[in-house]
């Protein structure tokens, strides 16, 4: 499958590094602007079910089998599944099409097939075998069946945030929505084969924040990853252990921490935190959060303050189609948000740029190194920022077109120092230049450098709600 079947509009912002970038959202325009122009279009429609009986509805058109360019409709529905799978999850797939659209799509996503990664995953997620249905009329398909909750924006009392990085952990001490502390230290939890050593870490640093309140009332985490009631699914930073060990050590370990504390804790996505620091800040809705830190995490504030039940994994999403774009390491797969948006996007982009590494850097190092190098004026590391930058654009309109979105936050570790804005600068030219009316219906903010770093940790710290603190108060006074 090419992206050359399609004609492509070349981008008008280039990124510095990348010539051969294939935005995807120019792509998919291409592609649906020449399906409405052949007057053919033929109805196609992708149905995503959850364990929360959450349904998720997405209908496009594609070609005929005669028409000359049927042969694209491949490339359009493998990476629009491949999207919807990521950002919006599920483990029971239905596709109401032409039979070679349905076929195609159950070979390959199939647990032999090319996507098995994706496949498997889903499977372990929400803990049911992954199927594929088929069937022919669009009709058939179930209507939508989207579920919101409110998520955190409680302050009142004592409480420790904390956000869990691969290079980095941070918490913070909040009393009354004011952080009265703040710690980031560095770790190295995805090389790590013992769960004894992240259990240890995040003890520590819960006993840090509380050292500098007088007591705690309740726990709020974040992390990349994918978390159900507390429960850890998946997460990059227990990459390191053992499919046994991590089901008997690792995927209660918040369960048992919150049991050693004996106060509510919350664990969420740190994506989902993103969006709820911006939400806070900005006192707003419709956010979309991005955190670029070891690797890329999304997540979603709707129009009524609420979080979906949607995965919001953008690291996996596709943004690029070029057939020669880098490699997600972890999924197999080209093209995906990791490899644009995260601290591997920045050491890949300075290799190219001719920066040299020592090889005994971590990658966290790697990363201050060239942000080091960009405080000093160092054009190399001036095109690593402008080339995310430019990424960053024609994803946020690619992003435009499975999210109603008026504000963009952005955070995380990649966007520390000048390099940040420099990003923000690339990211709202390609919108003001491509995509005017996203432009001047979206707003991207990038917060002050102290929010950048630890906000995902403070914005944590709201998550428990004050029933749930009153409810343990309550247990504690009958015994």
């Amino acid at each position: 499958m090419s992206c050359n079947l399609i004609p492509l509009i070349k981008p008008r912002t280039i990124p510095p590094l990348d010539d051969n970038f294939c935005p995807a959202v120019l792509w998919n325009h291409a592609f649906l602007d020449a399906v409405r122009s052949s007057g053919e279009g033929l109805p196609l429609t992708v149905s995503l079910e959850r364990n929360d009986g959450g349904v998720s509805i997405f209908r496009t058109h594609i070609f005929p089998p005669e028409h000359k360019l049927v042969s694209t409709n491949l490339l359009y529905i493998e990476r629009l599944v491949k999207t919807l799978l990521w950002l919006r999850g599920g483990h029971k797939l239905t596709i109401a099409g032409p039979d070679k659209i349905r076929e195609f799509i159950k070979e390959v996503y199939s647990s032999k097939g090319e996507r098995a990664f994706d496949v498997n995953f889903m499977s372990n997620i929400y803990e049911k075998p992954f199927t594929t249905v088929e069937i022919c009329n669009t009709k058939k398909i179930y209507a939508t069946k989207e579920k919101s909750i409110p998520l955190g924006g409680h302050i009142e009392g004592c409480r420790i945030g904390f956000d869990l990085g691969a290079s980095d952990r941070k918490v913070s001490a909040v009393i009354d929505g004011k952080a009265v502390f703040s710690e980031e230290v560095v770790w190295d939890p995805r090389n790590q084969s013992d769960p004894r050593y992240h259990y240890h870490e995040i003890m520590s640093m819960l006993h840090h924040a509380a050292a500098h309140m007088p007591r705690v009332d309740a726990i709020g985490g974040s992390s990349a990853g994918i978390y159900v009631k507390n429960r850890v699914m998946s997460a990059s930073i227990f990459r390191g252990i053992s499919p046994d060990l991590f089901e008997k050590r690792v995927k209660h370990i918040f369960l048992d921490i919150q049991k050693e504390w004996g106060i509510p804790l919350e664990i969420i996505n740190d994506g989902e935190i993103t969006a709820l620091a911006g939400s806070m800040s900005l006192e707003t809705n419709s956010v979309l959060g991005i955190a670029m830190g070891s690797s890329e995490a999304g997540g979603y504030i709707n129009k009524d303050g609420n979080i979906t039940g949607w995965l919001n994994e953008l690291a996996f999403a596709p943004i690029d189609f070029n057939i020669e774009a880098p490699v997600d390491e972890w999924s197999g797969d080209r093209g995906c948000g990791v490899q644009y948006f995260s601290q591997v996007a920045v050491i890949r982009l300075a290799k190219k740029a001719g920066i040299v590494f020592d090889e005994k850097q971590t990658p966290a190092e790697k990363l201050k190194f060239v942000q080091m190098l960009m405080s000093k004026g160092d054009d190399r590391a001036k095109k690593v920022f402008e080339t995310i930058g430019c990424y960053l654009g024609y994803g946020i309109a690619y992003y435009a077109d499975f999210y109603d979105i008026k504000h963009i936050l952005i955070l995380g570790r990649v966007t520390s120092g000048e390099g940040g804005q420099i990003i923000l600068q690339k990211a709202e030219q390609v919108l003001k230049e491509e995509f005017s009316e996203l432009f001047k219906n979206i707003s991207l903010h990038l917060p002050d450098e102290s929010i950048r770093r630890v906000g995902q940790s403070i914005a944590a710290a709201s998550l428990p709600t004050l029933q749930q603190i009153d409810d343990i108060n309550k247990k504690r006074r009958v015994k």
